[in-house]
């Protein structure tokens, strides 16, 4: 018999966790990914060169219910954020936790390092991580209730997920490998898992179609990501697998694989994470694409600290666990002491979330600085998507050719003069234009070091082909 569900600690915990996220929402600014989402927002699309479009789109329905401000863009991640903690806590039901495993399961996740930058910024792990447990609890039913039919549960979420990463793949492929290397096998054969997976292919169609009628342009996405920062990658995975949600999470969590590995209906779970793990470290993924999965074995985590003899020790460690993760992750130092403390090398959402008024601020004095007649035809050329995301916002003629902000361009056919931002020199502008002046080096004020700060500005004049044949020469993935 399954324990009862602790819903009232549970709910009470997801509330308080939005209630703060919403708090702290206003502070420092917008990080450089909720710019290009508010971008992405105004041009709606089945999909996107670099993503789904359920993140953009979270972002315009935030602005059409409650106004084009920071903290309402972030109010879908808080409340994304809620869920996750309601489907931790159902997690740790299923794996046969009462109420003490699902409180620990809800409060241990709700105060994680990830969970709390996932929440506090409109981020694609906003809604990845509750859109993974949706799946992992559904499969978990599936498996341990001899119940198939939520095999079908599972391919809806499944296909909706599709929608906001391609990534969900990687959770497919770890389940795949995990039955059939741990089993049960016989599930394989279960009308209903084909169903399941049939149900999230039709789901998925749409934007599989986009990815296939535009030559799958996410594959070059991740090839760019692999090549640009595959090592670095490989080289942050083992100690980002401890520090995502805290190191004593990490603990919870290798007990969790223990436990579900012991029981052989749900012992794909640990395998898919395994799976998943070496196939990010081969590819060079990023270190956070197994993180929905260390929630599933964190939920299972829970379920051993209930049964064990140590549960005031292992809430103690999980309450200093959530004084670190909050200081780290939430804009809890003011922006001025933030180049002071080691946060800016540790978390990069508040590393790239200041800053950004100066930046438009001294862009903007160059772009005003132009004598009329050569402002009417000049346009702004950004070479990175959060520039040119803080630069719409500021309602400059800006134009990007990263990733899907190309796709927007090229720019006029009579915009000779180009104010342009985040090229490192003039080297690639002067194959363009006649020449190219420097105006300005951005300082963000605060000392903070972030993209912004070093920026260069330049004035760049003769334009030598049109932009029709140079437009392609500014097209880059990253």
């Amino acid at each position: 018999m399954r324990p009862a569900f602790a819903w009232r600690p549970v709910i009470a915990t997801a509330v308080i966790l939005a209630g703060v996220l919403l708090a702290f929402s206003p502070l420092y600014g917008f990080h450089r990914d909720e710019l290009y989402f508010r971008v992405l927002a105004e041009h709606p699309a089945w999909g996107y060169v670099d993503q789904g479009p359920l993140t953009p789109m979270l972002a315009r329905l935030s602005v059409w219910a409650f106004g084009d401000t920071l903290s309402a863009i972030r109010v879908p991640p808080a409340l994304c954020m809620a869920v996750l903690v309601v489907l931790v806590a159902l997690l740790a039901r299923e794996f046969g936790g009462g109420r003490v495993a699902q409180v620990l399961a809800a409060l241990g996740l709700a105060t994680g390092v990830y969970t709390l930058v996932g929440g506090h910024a409109l981020l694609t792990v906003s809604a990845d991580l509750p859109l993974w447990a949706g799946v992992a609890l559904f499969v978990s039913r599936a498996l341990l209730r001899g119940e198939p039919r939520w095999w079908l549960a599972a391919g809806a979420v499944l296909g909706l997920a599709t929608y906001n990463k391609n990534l969900i793949a990687l959770l497919v492929v770890g389940l795949a490998a995990g039955l059939l290397l741990a089993g049960p096998r016989r599930v394989l054969l279960s009308p209903w898992l084909w169903a399941g997976a049939g149900l999230a292919v039709l789901l998925a169609l749409p934007n599989l179609l986009y990815q296939l009628t535009h030559g799958w342009p996410q594959l070059d996405m991740a090839a760019a990501l692999s090549e640009n920062k595959g090592g670095e990658m490989r080289a942050l995975f083992a100690p980002m697998q401890i520090l995502l949600f805290g190191p004593v999470a990490a603990v919870f969590a290798v007990f969790g694989w223990l436990r579900l590995w012991r029981e052989p209906r749900v012992r794909s779970l640990p395998v898919a994470y395994v799976v998943a793990a070496a196939l990010t470290l081969i590819s060079g993924g990023r270190f956070d694409y197994t993180a929905g999965l260390i929630v599933v074995l964190f939920a299972a985590g829970c379920v051993s600290v209930e049964a064990g003899r140590w549960r005031r020790a292992a809430a103690a460690g999980l309450a200093l666990n959530a004084v670190v993760g909050a200081l780290f992750a939430l804009p809890i130092v003011p922006a001025s002491a933030l180049s002071s403390t080691p946060i800016p090398l540790v978390n990069e959402v508040a590393r790239e979330s200041v800053g950004w008024p100066l930046f438009v601020a001294q862009v903007r004095a160059v772009y005003d600085a132009l004598p009329p007649a050569e402002r009417a035809r000049a346009v702004v050329l950004a070479n990175s998507y959060g520039e040119a995301g803080a630069l719409w916002r500021a309602g400059l003629p800006v134009y990007s050719g990263q990733n899907q902000l190309f796709e927007y361009g090229p720019p006029p056919g009579d915009g000779s003069v180009a104010v342009t931002a985040k090229f490192d020199s003039e080297t690639g502008l002067e194959r363009q234009f006649a020449s190219c002046e420097r105006k300005a080096t951005i300082d963000n004020g605060l000392g903070v070091d972030n993209e912004i700060q070093g920026t260069l500005v330049f004035v760049c004049r003769g334009l030598k082909v049109p932009w029709s044949r140079a437009w392609p020469a500014f097209h880059h993935y990253d």
